[in-house]
This record gives C-alpha cells, structure tokens and sequence, in this order.
C-alpha cells in the first residue's frame, strides 16, 4: 500500500527568538515492513542542517533557524509503501542492545496494578504473553482524548483506565518491561476513514522476541500494526521518540500547533 503523508508543526512565539535549535526526528526509516517512496522536509535552515543517526537509529536533522522570527513552521511530506508484516518489524538493525529497552523511565515506570497486569498475562512463550498483554491492556484501559495530558505516566493512566494512544503505549510498555520483555516506543502515521488528525498522527509499541526481533502492538486498537501503519521513530518513550524537539531563546511563552494529513497514496 501506498501512504502519503503530510505532517505540519507550527509555532507562534510571543516574542522573536534570537537563537533556536530544533532537533528533528522526521524521516521514517526503510525497513521490513514500509519503505520510503519519497520524503521532503521544509522548514527554515533545513538547507545547513547537520544531520546524523542518534542511538536508536533514527535519522536526525539538526537545524539552527536563521534570523530572528516570532513564528516557526516544519513540513514533512511524502509517500512511503508499506507491507502488512502482521506487525512484525524485525531486526531492525540499531546499535543499541535489546536490553538496554527493559530501562525505565519516568513515564514508563511501572506500578503495583501494572506489575498484576502483567503477572496475569504471562503465558507460555514471550509471544503470547505479549498478545495477552495487548488484549488486557486494550479491554481495560478507554481512549479518551481528555483524560491526559502529555507528561501523564502510565501508572497515572492506568489508574484513571483512560487515555490516549501515547498513553496506551506507555502502559505496555511498562508491563513488558516488568516482564523482562525489552519493549520501547514507537511514533508514527496511521491511515484513517475521513481527516481525523488525532488519529493519523499514532502512537504504538514494539516488544522484541528472539526469534522474530522488534514486533508492534497498538494497545488504544488493540492490533498489532497493519499496512496502515507507518513508523517514524523509536525511543525509550514519547519523549524520546517526538518527532521534534528543541530549544528557543528569548522567545517567551509558544502556541504550538500539528497538523497530520494521511491518505492513500497513488501508484
């Protein structure tokens, strides 16, 4: 299948930053289940970005905006082709050890409810347990787009038994982790009936087995992800894996807005 995607970040400052240094997380990798077609980032000093592979593997641009401006807007757009794998990425070939994935965070640590969940989804092979994982967590936790926020951790989020896909992927997360499953954050484009942005703009785990490597799990849909799905980046969690992160002086107080448009491509 072919996915076009369009993902716009804007900016509005109170004032004009006199130096700003954004770190961009925006190009989806090729791998066993997609393959990037085509990709263009825009954005001011896109042109002398420095550009490298931080230690997830995923492609960085680091861009130092020139001037001073009081508004600042990213664009990233193109077509990828993706293959349904059953949600299987693979090894996908990153520098970091699995294990170093079992590593908690402040919004991936886990809780005495979690560690149950766990417990009861354990089952006879790490596969299974995962599937189990991703039924209990789907069954039990609602998506509801007002019941977080984006520092909410999935000890919160589990208590409340609503949140998000950012949320649903961190309580997995915590739970394979508490299972010793190396299990990490995955941050991409999902294909949706209609322009729902919340939608298209996804959030998902992968837990890593042995004998297949890194395979997703979407826990707010309860699947593992199709040919719908597009991944983007990885992480230890949303944190880690946004797709843009940065730093302004003398900007004062920002609006930030994300606009996501993803339909089917033509051949």
């Amino acid at each position: 299948m072919l996915i076009a995607i369009k993902h716009r970040t804007s900016y509005q400052y109170e004032r004009p930053f006199n130096h700003a240094v954004q770190s961009l997380r925006m190009r989806p990798p090729s791998g066993k289940s997609q393959r990037v077609r085509d990709w263009i980032i825009s954005c001011p000093g896109i042109e002398h970005a420095a550009h490298y592979t931080d230690s997830f593997g995923n492609e960085v641009d680091l861009v130092t905006p020139p001037g001073a401006h009081a508004s600042l807007e990213i664009l990233a757009e193109g077509v990828i082709e993706t293959i349904d794998t059953a949600g299987v990425a693979g090894f996908t070939g990153e520098m970091l050890p699995p294990a170093i994935f079992l590593r908690p965070t402040a919004t991936t640590a886990g809780s005495d409810a979690i560690h149950a969940l766990a417990r009861d989804a354990a089952r006879g092979s790490r596969l299974e347990t995962l599937h189990a994982l991703l039924s209990a967590i789907h069954g039990t936790v609602a998506y509801d787009t007002d019941a977080t926020h984006a520092l909410t951790t999935a000890a919160e989020a589990f208590k409340a038994r609503r949140g998000v896909c950012q949320d649903h992927a961190h309580i997995f997360i915590a739970a394979a982790r508490a299972l010793a499953i190396p299990a990490r954050y995955v941050t991409g484009y999902l294909l949706v009936e209609g322009d729902d942005a919340a939608a298209a703009h996804h959030a998902w785990a992968e837990a890593y087995t042995e004998d297949l490597g890194w395979i997703g799990f979407d826990a707010a849909n309860g699947i593992s992800p199709t040919e719908c799905y597009a991944r983007l980046a990885i992480g230890f969690d949303a944190a880690s894996a946004a797709p843009v992160r940065g730093t302004m002086r003398g900007a004062g107080s920002e609006a930030l807005s994300v606009e996501v448009v993803v339909r089917a491509g033509q051949q």
